[in-house]
């Protein structure tokens, strides 16, 4: 029998290194036949550089593989969350690729949505919101129903808890793809704190593998975003937000879930006062942390 600690680092490689290769090899491919042609893929960036959105659903299709993989390849009754993880990743992809393709550009925020919405305007953002929400409440519910749990309302509240936390951290890591390796950073850092202390259960396995897979395809594409020559967009940054928050979910219990979802709309909601951007160059360690690696 292999040793649990082993297991779990097995697990991990194995997300990583797939993830990677799967990563790199879509971004390659894209390259070279864009779909719908290349220019439907670009975009200016802060600096004014005209950058690829590529890299969004590169990012997708690298971190759903190794979990698809996983869905296929564990023992039964282990199946069930890397399916709904990588679904999870896919959906929220293919929600976020709506905003970047059709999105308004002059509507921002969550306010500005809601200001839209309220003078009967449907915005992208709007959608992007309701989809997001359908998709953390589709996966929470597969997490906790794949496991032994009471019923009632508790179960009911931690579910849609549950939601809300992978909805949260999928708009959330959006708000950070506004530099070069930023969104990506905020990931590789993100991924081994959903993991850490994970116990040799469902539990833990389960979110070693949703950090491995996000880790990995983050590794494979952090240099080109680093040179500024492609970004993850919406399509991308939604997908990584929704699997870091499938790992927290697929970890953590009702409170776990309460604290996290209390800190991403927390996150949030101060993001529509105050710029993430000026707090990151105002605090020394924060904006040597960003500028790593940056070429622009």
């Amino acid at each position: 029998m292999v040793p649990s600690g082993l297991a779990a680092l097995v697990a991990a490689g194995f997300g990583v290194g797939v993830g990677a290769a799967s990563a790199r090899g879509a971004h390659d491919g894209l390259s070279r036949r864009p779909p719908g042609g290349s220019q439907r893929w670009h975009r200016t960036n802060h600096a004014g550089r005209t950058v690829s959105l590529l890299e969004g659903p590169a990012w997708a299709l690298g971190a759903a593989a190794p979990l698809a993989l996983a869905s296929l390849t564990a023992p039964a009754g282990r199946r069930a969350v890397p399916a709904a993880a990588a679904a999870a990743v896919l959906a929220a992809a293919a929600v976020g690729a709506v905003d970047d393709h059709a999105g308004a550009t002059s509507v921002k925020g969550l306010r500005g949505h809601l200001q839209a919405l309220r003078q009967g305007t449907v915005t992208t953002g709007v959608l992007k919101i309701v989809g997001l929400a359908g998709v953390g409440l589709g996966t929470a519910t597969v997490i906790d129903r794949s496991r032994p749990r009471a019923g009632g309302v508790a179960a009911v509240a931690s579910t849609l808890l549950g939601g809300a936390v992978i909805a949260g951290a999928a708009n959330l890591l959006n708000l950070f793809d506004l530099r070069p390796g930023r969104a990506l950073k905020v990931v590789l850092l993100s991924a081994p704190l959903t993991a850490a202390g994970a116990g040799d259960d469902l539990r833990g396995a389960d979110a070693v593998r949703c950090a491995a897979a996000a880790a990995g395809a983050s590794l494979a594409l952090l240099p080109t975003d680093l040179a500024g020559d492609s970004m993850l967009g919406d399509t991308g940054a939604n997908a990584a937000g929704a699997l870091l928050g499938t790992a927290l979910v697929a970890r953590g219990g009702t409170r776990t879930r309460a604290v996290a979802l209390g800190i991403l709309s927390g996150l949030i909601l101060a993001s529509e006062r105050v710029s993430f951007t000026q707090v990151i160059a105002d605090t020394p360690w924060l904006d040597a942390l960003d500028r790593w690696g940056r070429a622009t």
